[in-house]
């Protein structure tokens, strides 16, 4: 059976809000805006019975920490800052990975996670809307290389 407690909601909310994969202390800091009374033993709780149930999925980030995000979310990759230790979802795909295997290999899946700098935290005169978004916790600033005609999704 499904709990709807002020807690979970508030967690959910968060992910919402943000809109990319968190980490623990992440979802402490922004669920608590919707319920300041929030303990991290309790979102620790809340995490692994929504994972569960279903209704996060979890994201491991080599040599980093485990984040969360809501599933359904369809084939997509991770863009990891360096600078600010955020992570971004990547909504593009690389063409034709099949094409890097050996002779006699079949891709049947695939992870791909980009590292680098994102846009605020690159502060380029360009990026000053870019800057204003990412302050705004809205973070689809990661771009991905073109990805017509691929194959594995």
């Amino acid at each position: 059976m499904e709990r709807n407690t002020v807690q979970r909601r508030a967690i959910l909310k968060a992910l919402d809000h943000e809109n990319r994969p968190l980490a623990v202390q992440e979802i402490l800091d922004l669920a608590s805006i919707y319920c300041p009374s929030l303990g991290i033993a309790t979102v620790y709780r809340n995490v692994k019975t929504l994972l569960l149930e279903g209704r996060l999925k979890q994201v491991d980030m080599p040599g980093g920490a485990v984040l969360y995000e809501k599933p359904g979310i369809h084939h997509h990759h991770h863009f990891s800052c360096r600078s600010c230790q955020k992570v971004f979802d990547i909504f593009e795909c690389a063409v034709n990975l099949s094409k890097l295997l050996p002779d006699g290999f079949m891709l049947e899946e695939h992870e791909i996670l980009l590292s680098g700098v994102c846009g605020y935290c690159s502060g380029g005169e360009n990026n000053a809307a870019l800057q204003e978004k990412s302050m705004q916790h809205e973070t689809s600033i990661a771009v991905c290389i073109d990805t017509k005609n691929s194959s594995t999704h």
